[in-house]
């Protein structure tokens, strides 16, 4: 009996074997379908890793490329320490590879400046319009003024990035960590590789570059590709608020790329989006800074507030600026500081010791009328002497007339 069912044991396990090893009948059928499963999974999760690890290399090859440091200012460690970061965006003027005006290798103005803060705290972001024809004494570098009174937009005609980011720190007092300078006419490239842009149109108008085919816009909601968006990001003077209207739309475009490119249906296309930021594109931002952005401040692209710099315009020497008031550079100051987790400070720069030079020579900021106002660029020192032999004393004023003077019809904030 016992050899038997020893038999039976022995013959159960030798078919139970052959089931195994053949892959068919016995209870264990499914082990086989497992292990064939997993290896599976293995090969999916090598396959994925390794896709991903070339989409990373494919990414740090072609944004290391775009890598350019500040003169003069230490590399930033704030994205790496998860802290509220500034960022100075610039678009440039350049046209047809470099080449304008017949002028090989023309730098141009940055006709575009907004200054970006993200806060990953408190999963924030602030952009801040700076007209280009705002007023601005230009600094070329951290320690090098130039002394310069000009349009704001020249300090990066007169000393690269590192001119147009020291001339806005100095502007508001608020610390720029980084830069990122655009081609204006790649935004088409960069659009399209996003698979385009969704905007609110404020009033139906149509635009064209010199030469080329019209947009048309029609108010209201409207889906723009690359060329779209570069026409509704360039007209200006049909708006009724002027350049104020034109930097409210790039703030519109750029807000509706920012918010594509972190859309899953870009996944697909970050060839194309690398290629139309690597060739048009220059930043101190690192391929880590960029990792870590994505990483730790995305909830910050959700919400993003908008404004600007509310100049008053003149025409001064037969060309348009915008004075900001003291007034206003504060608010802005404040505001963009406390983006930044920074306390106040009050304003004390050329700009806010000119404004309070002229309103004390009568120049006003509230004045709409049409009487000349004059606005003088170099504040002239006075001594004052008296003379003896006679009764009291008399006053003179002695010093150098300035070498420029800002003249132009006091109309109040305008739209120039």
């Amino acid at each position: 009996m016992d050899n038997n069912n020893n038999m039976s044991r022995e013959q159960r396990k030798i078919s139970r074997n052959s089931a195994l090893s053949s892959g068919n009948g016995g209870g264990g059928g499914k082990h086989p379908f497992l292990k064939v499963m997993g290896l599976t999974l293995l090969v999916a999760l090598f396959v994925i890793g390794a896709y991903g690890f070339r989409l990373y290399a494919q990414a740090q090859n072609s944004l290391g490329n775009t890598y350019k440091a500040l003169d003069g200012k230490a590399p930033s460690a704030k994205i790496s320490d998860k802290k509220p970061v500034s960022i100075l965006l610039l678009g440039v003027d350049t046209t047809d590879n470099g080449v304008r005006d017949t002028e090989t290798d023309y730098r141009g103005n940055s006709d575009t400046m907004i200054i970006v803060t993200v806060n990953p705290t408190t999963n924030k972001t602030k952009m801040v319009s700076v007209p280009r024809d705002t007023m601005s004494q230009i600094w070329k570098g951290v320690g090098n003024n130039t002394k310069k009174i000009a349009k704001i937009n020249s300090a990066y005609n007169i000393g690269n990035e590192e001119s147009a980011v020291v001339t806005t720190e100095k502007l508001v007092n608020v610390p720029i960590d980084y830069y990122v300078k655009v081609d204006f006419n790649s935004l088409k490239k960069i659009v399209n590789a996003v698979g385009g842009v969704d905007v609110d149109v404020p009033f139906s108008f149509s635009y064209g570059d010199t030469g080329e085919k019209e947009s048309h816009f029609k108010k209201g909601s409207m889906h723009l590709n690359g060329k779209q968006a570069l026409d509704y990001s360039r007209m200006r003077y049909e708006d009724p608020e002027g350049d104020y209207g034109r930097q409210k739309r790039q703030r519109q475009v750029i807000t509706a790329i920012i918010k594509s490119a972190a859309s899953a249906k870009t996944f697909t296309r970050y060839q194309k989006v690398l290629d139309s930021i690597s060739n048009s594109m220059t930043t101190n931002l690192s391929f880590t800074d960029m990792q870590s952005m994505f990483l730790n401040y995305s909830g910050a692209a959700k919400k993003i507030g908008s404004d600007h710099i509310q100049g008053y315009g003149s025409m001064i020497n037969g060309s348009s600026y915008e004075i900001a008031p003291t007034k206003e550079l504060q608010r802005v100051s404040n505001k963009l500081r406390k983006s930044l987790g920074l306390s106040e400070e009050t304003l004390s720069n050329e700009e806010t010791k000119l404004n309070k030079y002229n309103e004390r020579r009568g120049f006003s900021f509230e004045y709409t009328g049409t009487q000349t106002q004059n606005y003088e660029i170099k504040i002239v020192s006075s001594t004052t002497s008296s003379s003896a032999g006679t009764t009291g004393s008399t006053t003179s004023t002695e010093g150098t007339e300035t070498e420029h003077r800002f003249t132009g019809a006091g109309s109040g904030p305008t739209n120039y």
